[in-house]
């Protein structure tokens, strides 16, 4: 996703643009094309005077915001979308895609950034199948004076990066500012240096102040995963008193150079103005995360010669048949419900990391994944020793590349907590490892999440260690939910989350409490709950966030509390609702999840679970099918004590059904504290 700045003179030229505007294109000079404001919100409307829509008057203050609906899109190659915009005041403005039989629409791009001038967005359009619909939103906010105005959109079939510098908002490219040395656009007539008249990129030393100036030419920023052969054409004249470079450079700002120019020796080019050969280039592309094109020029002086630049394109091909393919780092993942995967232990170690199961209790935690799944263990007291290590090792993973890892453990056992488990990346060949993490944490019972970004010039391996030095410092622990991406984790966190996926971080997600079928209130918390030996000593996205519970010391034995889903669109495919409940305490109650549609006198009854099911959070999965619009209620209701607290995670739609659906039937377990100790572990 990338922003330039457009001088308003210069929007009134895009619109002459020789390319075919595929459909969802739209210049909006004398109308709105195929696009509808949606009529549940606010409307956009035509200016008569400067050819774009805009939303500026909030007339309801309870929906202040409106939506742009799109025509169908049959787009099966892949497509660029571009719109010109601006965004003033408090108001934001968002893309999404809808798709049939997915109750919540992809947030594609947002932008929440005022300016005081006309901006572009570049966002990919993935190739698909299924047909869809673009739609824009935009919210005025609450400063008064707020707008949000769209000048034009126009989808292609090219990837955003690609462009030959023809119209005159250049696919999005911009300076990276430099007071004096900056490319510029340039116009020929001269078909010697361009196929007919055209226009293209140029810098030129003459422009330097002072040695070392550098110029840069800055692509969007991708926003799907791409792979392949990016093609360019350059003409550089005093090659020798200039560096003229190619870049990638991600979210946070590092570099990472693709190509060089060669000194003009190797080229057997007479390079001179005369000439005016145009070299071609191919590179081998590799963009797993969001990456921007660099474009760099270095001048030594003010007779550095000059740089041409033109004709950028990519092909999802790799330029070179021998070009090894994107690791792919799910090899990697593992939650150990059906055996190791891809890790392992040497012959020393073979005993050491143990995978197990608890059944539902009161008194040890279950695995992550389902609550009543597997997981590994190390140092379980069953085969306690003195002066050992467990090692794991995983599979190995390229050098030259960014992984971000997501694991979780969970202290377990009455022995020391302290520093129990390690975290090391292993280069083989006995070399020394490298510490990369260890534990800090010290709560017991509790699924604790690590993420780790990881980069390294050299193939590596992680490997979890956990030492046992003696029978006071030998605590074990578990390990579970191993997942490896491409990317840095601080970018990936801060990316645009589902609507469809809700922990609870950043509020209720559009929930709701149920202020009329109810006597109590679902109440966000962190930690336990204020109750003792009921509710959560923890969430179960990270182990130290937020979940939603009640809290029933502020109850009487009876009262529900309901939590209404914002509206969700129906579909004749069957749709998935996952989440995880913890329902723990003797008095617990009952917790149920309802269909409501509005039409019917009574909720439908869709899942259901009451009494005691133990400390772990359980995972339940719920395939139902409904074709009109409706909301997922979740009851819970107070059971006969104050130790009642019922609590809920992770709240996901999806289209369905539901994965694993067979498996996800945890059995509602009547518990007593004489059955349920450490003995009802399962050692595989």
């Amino acid at each position: 996703m990338e922003e330039k700045m457009l001088p308003f003179y210069l929007l009134s030229l895009i619109v002459t643009v020789k390319a075919e505007l595929l459909p969802g294109s739209c210049s909006f000079q004398d109308s709105i094309c195929d696009y509808m404001s949606d009529p549940d919100f606010l409307s956009w409307t035509l200016s008569p005077s400067g050819h774009f829509i805009t939303v500026e008057e909030q007339v309801q203050e309870e929906q202040g915001k409106a939506v742009l609906l799109g025509p169908d899109v049959d787009q099966q190659d892949w497509s660029c979308f571009r719109m010109v915009y601006q965004v003033t005041g408090s108001a934001s403005l968002q893309v999404q895609k809808r798709t049939d039989g997915e109750s919540f629409d992809q947030v594609l791009w947002t932008t929440q950034s005022p300016s005081d001038s006309w901006l572009i967005a570049s966002i990919d359009l993935q190739n698909s199948t299924e047909t869809f619909k673009i739609v824009i939103e935009g919210k005025l906010g609450e400063e008064e004076g707020s707008s949000v105005s769209i000048f034009e959109i126009k989808i292609s079939d090219k990837y955003c990066i690609e462009c030959d510098f023809e119209e005159d908002h250049l696919c999005g490219y911009t300076n990276e500012r430099n007071r004096y040395m900056n490319w510029r656009v340039r116009r020929s007539d001269d078909t010697a240096l361009n196929d007919g008249t055209g226009q293209y990129m140029y810098v030129d030393s003459t422009d330097t102040k002072s040695f070392q100036e550098v110029a840069k030419l800055v692509s969007p920023m991708t926003t799907e995963p791409i792979s392949g052969c990016l093609s360019f054409q350059f003409q550089q004249y005093h090659a020798g008193d200039h560096l003229f470079s190619l870049f990638s450079r991600d979210q946070a700002g590092q570099y990472q150079e693709l190509w060089r120019a060669d000194l003009p020796e190797n080229n057997n080019v007479n390079w001179s103005p005369e000439t005016r050969v145009w070299m071609p280039v191919q590179v081998d592309l590799k963009a797993p995360y969001p990456i921007e094109l660099v474009f760099e020029v270095a001048f030594n002086g003010p007779h550095g010669g000059y740089v041409i630049l033109d004709q950028i394109s990519f092909s999802p091909e790799f330029c070179n048949a021998g070009t090894e393919p994107t690791f792919d780092p799910s090899i990697a993942n593992c939650d150990f419900e059906s055996g190791y995967c891809r890790y392992v232990q040497t012959q020393i170690d073979s005993s050491l990391w143990r995978r197990m199961s608890v059944r539902p209790n009161i008194y040890t935690a279950g695995d992550h994944t389902t609550g009543a799944g597997s997981f590994l263990l190390a140092n379980s007291r069953f085969s306690l020793q003195s002066g050992y290590v467990s090692r794991l090792f995983g599979p190995p993973m390229p050098g030259n590349q960014k992984y971000c890892l997501k694991f979780f453990y969970s202290l377990r056992g009455l022995s020391g907590a302290d520093q129990v488990l390690s975290a090391y990346l292993y280069y083989g060949n006995g070399t020394k490892k490298e510490q990369i993490w260890t534990q800090n944490y010290k709560m017991k019972n509790v699924w604790i999440a690590v993420e780790l970004t990881i980069q390294s010039q050299k193939n590596a391996q992680v490997v979890f260690i956990s030492t046992c030095k003696n029978i006071w410092s030998c605590g074990s622990v578990g390990l579970d939910d191993i997942k490896v991406t491409l990317g840095d984790c601080a970018l990936l966190a801060s990316s645009v989350s589902p609507p469809s996926h809700c922990d609870f971080e950043a509020g209720l997600c559009g929930f709701t409490q149920d202020k009329e079928g109810d006597s109590g209130d679902w109440m966000l918390a962190r930690g336990p709950t204020p109750t003792s030996y009921t509710g959560p000593r923890g969430d179960h996205t990270t182990g130290v966030g937020h979940y939603l519970h009640i809290e029933a010391s502020v109850m009487l034995p009876g009262h529900k509390a309901r939590l209404l889903s914002s509206s969700l669109r129906g579909s004749r495919e069957t749709q998935c609702l996952q989440f995880y409940y913890h329902m723990y305490g003797s008095g617990i109650g009952q917790l149920s999840v309802y269909l409501q549609t509005g039409q019917e006198n009574q909720d439908k009854l869709l899942w259901t679970s009451h009494g005691e099911q133990g400390i772990s959070w359980l995972r339940a999965s719920v395939n139902y099918q409904y074709d009109q619009q409706h909301q997922i209620v979740f009851e819970a209701t107070r059971g006969a004590s104050v130790r009642s607290d019922i609590a809920i995670d992770d709240v996901v739609f999806e289209r369905g059904p539901c994965r694993e659906y067979a498996d996800d039937h945890i059995p509602h377990l009547r518990l007593s504290g004489n059955n349920n100790d450490i003995q009802s572990m399962n050692f595989k």
